[in-house]
């Protein structure tokens, strides 16, 4: 096992409400005013949404340090509108206007080229770069992480209100995420000339505009020497952000521990691996999940303990296990961002009592 530890980065995308829970359109003007955050504030794609990037971290306590102040100044910038910061998925209650796309040149071409699959793409998920040597490692690593891909979405589930209503899944943002014809689960990479050629592949057929659109759950960076995980939703607490952050770091550093060549066993084939997805997208935490090893249906949280018991030996040498553990088990106490949603809601059967729950507090 190697003594060196991964750099971290995460990215999150949230929502901005007005004080009736409805959805704001000053996201622009909230990112560009928050004053020397402690990592990186950007505009999304939608006027009505924000985007932050810690740096890059080394320890848990810096990521969830770093992700509570970019929250906290956002927050703090939203409220001086009025407004706060929402970390859901999709947005929870049924909206009587459009929400416009933010003005810039690439959005606006996104928003023409692809028309109702543009304007239905109103969601907010996180982001875990992991630092690798290189690409073809980097493909390594996400040909060994594929079949986890299911419990992980399962684990940071936090979108089941939608256009006012109950979907019946946990993460209904990862339905939606899936109308775009760049996204899904990656294909397991036989080189680096496999990922690029299909790459060029769908930049020619209009799929892709540029290399910012490859949307699969796992991708290379262009811009950093990092492999991507993007199949999660934005999650309710920072802890739960820090908690998927070490996980993939464990089970990056065990794809490592493996071999840095994009071979070996292929894992589940795309197709059963977007039925897995969607069991996690469905049942959360609450329910059951797909074993990657027979196929058979067992409980969600069987697979979350047999994913810290492999990486368990990581997650000891970064000083992980105990911050694990006890996110894990807050978790089991209170179930996933989804489950407290849902609990949110039947208290009183009001939308503004699971926005109000979710919203964050400076």
């Amino acid at each position: 096992m190697s003594d060196h530890t991964l750099t971290l980065g995460v990215e999150e995308e949230f929502l901005l409400v007005d004080r009736e829970a409805h959805l704001a359109s000053d996201g622009p003007a909230v990112t560009d005013e928050v004053s020397d955050p402690p990592g990186q504030v950007e505009h999304e794609l939608r006027t009505c949404q924000v985007e932050s990037a810690t740096e890059v971290q080394t320890t848990v306590e810096e990521v969830t340090h770093g992700l509570r102040e970019l929250r906290n100044g956002l927050a703090a910038e939203a409220a001086t509108r009025e407004l706060r910061l929402l970390p859901s998925g999709v947005p929870p209650l049924a909206e009587d206007r459009t929400l416009a796309f933010t003005p810039s040149p690439r959005y606006q071409r996104m928003a023409g080229e692809f028309g109702a699959v543009a304007r239905s793409a109103l969601t907010c998920a996180c982001h875990v770069h992991v630092a690798i040597p290189d690409r073809a490692t980097g493909l390594a690593v996400s040909n060994r992480i594929r079949p986890w891909l299911p419990v992980l979405l399962a684990l940071t589930a936090n979108s089941p209100f939608h256009d006012g209503d109950d979907t019946g899944y946990a993460s209904w943002r990862h339905v939606m995420w899936g109308r775009w014809p760049s996204s899904g689960p990656p294909p397991h990479f036989e080189s680096e000339d496999h990922y690029e050629s299909l790459v060029d592949a769908m930049l020619r057929t209009g799929a892709l505009l540029d290399r910012g659109m490859v949307y699969w759950d796992i991708r290379l960076s262009e811009h950093q020497p990092t492999l991507e995980v993007r199949i999660s939703d934005v999650a309710a607490t920072v802890e739960e952000a820090g908690l998927l952050a070490v996980l993939v770091r464990g089970l990056a550093a065990r794809a490592m521990d493996e071999g840095d060549a994009p071979d070996g066993k292929a894992g589940p084939p795309p197709e059963l691996l977007r039925t897995m997805l969607w069991r996690g997208a469905r049942d959360g935490l609450s329910g059951k999940a797909v074993d990657p090893e027979d196929g058979d249906l067992v409980p969600a949280w069987h697979l979350v303990d047999r994913l810290v018991e492999q990486v368990r030996p990581h997650l000891r040498q970064t000083g992980d296990e105990e911050f694990v553990r006890e996110v894990l088990d807050r978790l089991r106490q209170t179930g996933g961002g989804a489950d407290r949603q849902r609990a949110a809601f039947a208290r009183r059967r009001q939308l503004t009592d699971v926005v109000d729950a979710l919203a964050w507090q400076v």
